[in-house]
């Protein structure tokens, strides 16, 4: 007799036995890997353990706190830096215009008042009391002084303003020109000095503006020392001088004229030069631009 097969000596439950693994049955190892594969895979999961430990926590999803007043005040500033440099012209234009009142201006304000006082001084009790020409003198001299303080002190600590420019050459002529006519109404010089000198100024001051379009006359060391001379010269004709200082003064006076004309022919010199220079680099570069 042949022998029987362990699954059918088994019976049904052995055949089940049998074909229960072979089939795919769970093992104990098998259930309890199902088992943490379920757990790592739960719902809300993507599909794997990893996609559980990757997914942002509860306190990574939170919504931002909103931001602080000062948080967004500093943002605010931070924007609004973009546009300081057209707040920064408005402050400067407001910085030039108070600068108007400095130090140097007042002095320029200052010799324009001295020139009413130095007219009445100059002709007060007929124009020949030598107490009343010295207190004009006086005015004189500090009009002459201001004029020499007042450009340094713009120009070293930059108080230069569009109304020192006008107005510091206008007080300067206004003074001179003052005392120049009242000594020649007085008959104490003789009127063509009064008209080379006050014609050699406004013709220059004129033609400064006429070639202003192609540069600036820049003054010369001859220019401040003609200035120089026809103050100490005027100065000398106000006061009631006499004898060897009357003829003194005609001398400076003399060298005074010669050094306005000369000056003068080398402002009209240079104004020619500055306009052909001008002109021709108007030309040049108005040739490279058609090119």
């Amino acid at each position: 007799m042949t022998g029987v097969p362990a699954s059918a000596a088994g019976g049904p439950s052995g055949a089940r036995r049998a074909k229960g693994p072979a089939s795919g049955g769970v093992t104990p190892a098998s259930g309890r890997a199902l088992a943490r594969e379920a757990r790592d895979t739960a719902p809300g999961d993507f599909g794997d353990g990893r996609a559980r430990r990757d997914a942002p926590s509860p306190e990574e999803v939170r919504p931002a706190a909103p931001s602080s007043p000062q948080s967004s005040q500093g943002t605010a500033e931070a924007q609004g830096s973009t546009r300081a440099p057209r707040g920064g012209k408005i402050a400067a234009a407001a910085v030039d215009q108070a600068s108007v009142w400095n130090i140097a201006n007042l002095l320029t304000m200052l010799r324009l008042l001295l020139v009413p006082a130095f007219v009445m001084l100059m002709l007060a009790d007929g124009g020949y009391d030598p107490a009343w020409r010295s207190l004009a003198w006086a005015a004189f001299a500090i009009a002459m002084i201001t004029d020499l303080f007042d450009g340094h002190l713009a120009r070293t600590y930059n108080l230069v303003t569009d109304f020192g420019k006008i107005a510091d050459p206008i007080a300067d002529k206004a003074i001179m020109g003052a005392a120049l006519i009242c000594l020649s109404a007085l008959g104490d010089l003789p009127w063509w000095v009064t008209g080379v000198i006050l014609g050699r100024e406004l013709g220059i001051t004129l033609l400064r503006f006429l070639v202003i379009r192609y540069g600036v006359i820049p003054a010369s060391r001859g220019g401040k020392l003609k200035t120089l001379t026809q103050g100490v010269a005027v100065g000398m004709y106000v006061l009631a001088l006499t004898g060897w200082l009357a003829t003194l003064r005609w001398w400076v006076m003399a060298a005074a004229v010669v050094l306005t004309v000369a000056t003068g022919l080398d402002y009209v010199k240079q104004a020619i030069v500055l306009r052909r220079q001008g002109i021709a680099e108007r030309k040049a570069a108005l040739e490279e631009t058609e090119e």
